[in-house]
């Protein structure tokens, strides 16, 4: 769906709502490693986020985690680094509800 938009000025606060909506989708984090990443985000330890991310390459939960403190900075790139971290929030959105749904599905048809 394509919308027009308006270019508007990125503020910290504008980026916040953006970074938490995000965060929302991530939801609790249900592993060790998804704790590790989140508690680590939300104190502000963005390089442990982003080491987390390079060693665990198909985690889409800290995928995204490891791009949002880079939104956080305010550069020219800040809507890219929010678009990448929202696609990767989908993502784990979506393998996370493709699980539960091979699970109901097992245990309907097993």
């Amino acid at each position: 769906m394509m919308q027009a938009t308006q270019t508007t000025e990125l503020t910290l606060e504008r980026v916040q709502i953006a970074v938490k909506a995000i965060v929302d989708v991530l939801d609790e984090p249900q592993t060790d490693l998804h704790r590790k990443a989140l508690a680590a985000f939300e104190r502000g330890d963005h390089q442990l986020v982003k080491r987390l991310a390079s060693t665990n390459l198909s985690d889409y939960y800290c995928k995204s985690l490891g791009y949002l403190g880079g939104a956080l900075k305010l550069t020219p790139n800040t809507d890219t680094i929010l678009a990448e971290a929202a696609r990767a929030a989908a993502d784990f959105a979506k393998e996370k509800t493709l699980t539960w749904l091979e699970a109901e599905i097992e245990k309907a048809l097993s």
